[in-house]
């Protein structure tokens, strides 16, 4: 089993930038693909990026491709979500979650554990 914690969130201007982190107990962070979802008020959770055990291969949502950026250190238990150019669309709850299967999965039913969120607000 393993926990994982968000950290980072908070609120900027449009076409600012934030970094989330998600932080993981245990040691065998590296055996899970992870991925990052969001949720804005009143919508469903949707998948925003998603890396594999190595890092090696990400996929992302379109909305977001280009903007944002999905990295994990094995060595420190922490996956993270770059965001670039952000618009108030971009607006949510953000949430980062760990899948036991390699798959680098884009949905919600991929992923086994999950953290509280973060809330991230977007100004216009």
């Amino acid at each position: 089993q393993v926990q994982l914690v968000e950290s980072g969130g908070g609120l900027v201007q449009a076409g600012g930038s934030l970094r989330l982190s998600c932080a993981a107990s245990g040691r065998t962070f590296s055996s899970y693909s992870m991925g990052w979802f969001r949720q804005a008020q009143g919508k469903e959770r949707e998948f925003v990026a998603a890396i594999s055990r190595s890092g090696i291969n990400t996929n992302y949502a379109d909305s977001v491709k280009g903007r944002f950026t999905i990295s994990r250190s094995n060595a420190k238990n922490t996956v993270y979500l770059q965001m670039n150019s952000l618009k108030p669309e971009d607006t949510a709850v953000y949430y980062c979650a760990a899948a036991v299967t390699p798959l680098v999965g884009s949905t919600t039913a991929n992923y086994n554990y999950w953290g509280q969120g973060t809330q991230v607000t977007v100004s216009s």
